[in-house]
């Protein structure tokens, strides 16, 4: 593999969700310390799943990783990170300031900006030369989806230029008070990863024409910001070998041999490294050990024949029960990769032929929901929730009203506070409210960012009930918050959707429990791109779907009220009428 060789210290893994970040890092991370390296693997994605490859509760803190010499593994907790930079900010002025203050401090420190800022903060800590991470040679990060892995990367630049300004100290109290401390540690971190000789990143991506196009503006984003040593690597090839006599298995192998020869002429100058797609589940010492160490696929078909699909309902059947209250939110949430953009579309597509208005969204930094649609329709409206445009919506909308009535000074500080980062957060929430709203008189269908970054939006939600509940509680009135919207399932439905494998249902499990804390009751389960229930007959494929079995069974018996199961398609719905026929495809399913 060409992104391994000379390897520097620091190994960034990003990609659109659902390509295999995840696996090859963890295989990387494997192959370096079986090498003799010293190796820290680090998940900064708030929906981190290597404690699960592993079969290993990792968590918080740097924890050595049982059976492999020389690897240890930390997974930053967001939560766990804002608690803690929490307590650095108030605890030391406890007993000195009356408690009213200190709570009112606590309360301005709980919402997703400062969970942000906190995750933020033990990510440059890793990045530069503390004592926490001394003892290794290498710090491979497996981050986030893409657009959020961005921004990620974007912060250490943000931060250091507007703490350079030296005007921001009232913009978010204890957090601007804390980061204003560390101004070093952000100054060392945009060193290191703009040094080619420390910093490699990897591009991980499918063979699609979308996910190839999405880490072709990845390149370009993350080169501008100075990081440009860059590796590709194209993951999950189908072999020419397993495409003969089999349609579907013929099918996906002409795509992604097309997307390869298509491909923006921008990654073409990459190094570049595919890996063939396996069959089996990418969990546990073993497999992990065989992605990367060239000794090729191993089919083994069990003897007994397949196992007849179970009965569940078509999506039409869900689309159904959806239509049937006339308006409301459809949100569809979970793991990166799973098929949350087409589905959401081919519901609102659905829904707008039904005769319904229609506002399909998303909140997905890199979701392209044009792309997936292909034409418009007459009730059918597409938006996205851009951070960059609703920050500077917000700027000026905050500029125009309270800085309206401020002299000269008073003007330039608000002006200065608004260029922190924090703003976008603010402001995305704000985005969110207004499509809330907008469900009183019709659908809207929500294509969710993955799931780590939607419970940070469900967290800000929060945040904002508990003080406006508190505020009208002093007053003596009564309102609706958002997160109230969300509660009421005659107002919200809430689509989990997940692939037929462990990682993406244990996740989808993970996030069903979250919810329900939140007092959010998920509605339904849809198991998409299921291999099972598409009949295939190439020996590869047939090994794929026979591991489906178990979490198809999982999520039928155990974890959701109601689902429905989508098969693999032999072309990508794209364009209205494909995505009419996934609904389809599902009927045909569930009469078969």
């Amino acid at each position: 593999m060409r992104f391994l060789e000379d390897p520097p210290r620091f190994l960034f893994f990003t990609g659109k969700g659902g390509v295999g970040k995840t696996s090859i890092a963890c295989a990387t991370a494997v192959h370096l310390a079986e090498e003799g390296k010293r190796v820290l693997l680090v998940s900064t994605d708030p929906a981190s799943n290597v404690g699960q490859v592993f079969g290993f509760p990792i968590g918080h803190r740097i924890a050595a990783v049982p059976a492999v010499a020389h690897l240890s593994a930390l997974e930053i907790d967001p939560q766990e990170a804002a608690r803690a930079y929490r307590e650095r900010i108030v605890g030391p002025v406890r007993g000195m300031l009356p408690e009213p203050v200190v709570q009112g401090i606590e309360e301005q420190l709980s919402g997703a900006c400062t969970t942000e800022i906190a995750a933020f903060d033990e990510f440059t800590v890793l990045l530069t030369d503390s004592e926490r991470t001394a003892g290794f040679d290498h710090i491979l990060f497996d981050t986030a989806p893409t657009g959020h892995t961005i921004r990620l990367l974007q912060l250490p630049g943000a931060w250091t230029g507007f703490l350079e300004a030296g005007k921001g100290g009232a913009s978010c109290l204890g957090p601007m008070a804390g980061l204003g401390r560390q101004r070093s540690q952000y100054k060392a971190a945009v060193e290191a990863l703009a040094d080619p000789g420390r910093t490699r990143l990897v591009l991980v991506a499918r063979a699609q024409e979308a996910a190839l196009r999405e880490v072709a503006r990845t390149r370009e984003e993350l080169a501008a910001i100075g990081l440009l040593q860059q590796h590709l690597v194209v993951n999950g090839i189908f072999p020419s070998d397993e495409a003969e006599g089999d349609r579907l298995a013929a099918s996906i192998r002409r795509r992604e041999q097309d997307a390869l020869r298509t491909m923006p002429e921008t990654l073409r100058a990459l190094p570049r490294d595919e890996i063939p797609l396996q069959p089996f589940n990418l969990v546990g010492l073993d497999p992990l050990r065989r992605l990367l160490d060239g000794e090729g696929r191993k089919v083994e078909l069990p003897e007994a024949e397949d196992p007849a699909c179970p009965s569940s309902p078509a999506l039409s059947a869900l689309l159904d029960g959806v239509a049937a209250d006339g308006r409301g939110l459809v949100m569809f949430m979970g793991k990166g990769g799973v098929g949350k953009t087409t589905l959401a579309a081919a519901f609102a597509v659905e829904l707008a032929r039904r005769g319904f208005p229609v506002h399909l969204t998303t909140s997905d930094p890199a979701a392209h929901l044009t792309e997936t649609l292909g034409d418009a329709s007459s009730r059918l409206m597409v938006s996205r929730i851009d951070p960059r445009e609703e920050a500077e919506r917000y700027r000026k909308e905050v500029l125009e009203t309270k800085g309206a009535h401020l002299d000269a000074a008073g003007r330039a500080l608000l002006e200065e506070d608004l260029r922190s980062p924090c703003t976008e957060e603010v402001a995305v929430f704000q985005a969110f409210s207004r499509i809330l709203q907008e469900a009183d008189e019709k659908f809207v269908i929500l294509d969710t960012a993955p799931t780590g970054h939607t419970l940070l939006l469900l967290d800000a939600t929060g945040a904002y009930h508990r003080e406006v509940i508190r505020q009208k509680e002093k007053r003596g009135t009564s309102c609706t918050t958002p997160l109230m919207r969300l509660q009421d399932p005659k107002q919200t439905k809430v689509l989990i959707v997940t692939l037929a494998e462990t990682t993406p249902v244990l996740e989808a499990a993970g996030l069903q429990a979250d919810l329900r804390r939140a007092g959010i009751e998920p509605w339904a389960w849809i198991v998409n791109s299921s291999v099972a229930a598409a009949n295939p007959r190439s020996p590869l494929l047939r090994q794929r779907a026979q591991s489906e079995w178990r979490e198809i069974d999982a999520v039928a018996a155990v974890h959701a009220k109601r689902f429905a199961l989508v098969p693999l398609l032999e072309r990508e719905p794209v364009g209205i009428a494909p995505l009419q026929e996934l609904i389809d495809r599902s009927d045909q399913q569930e009469a078969g």
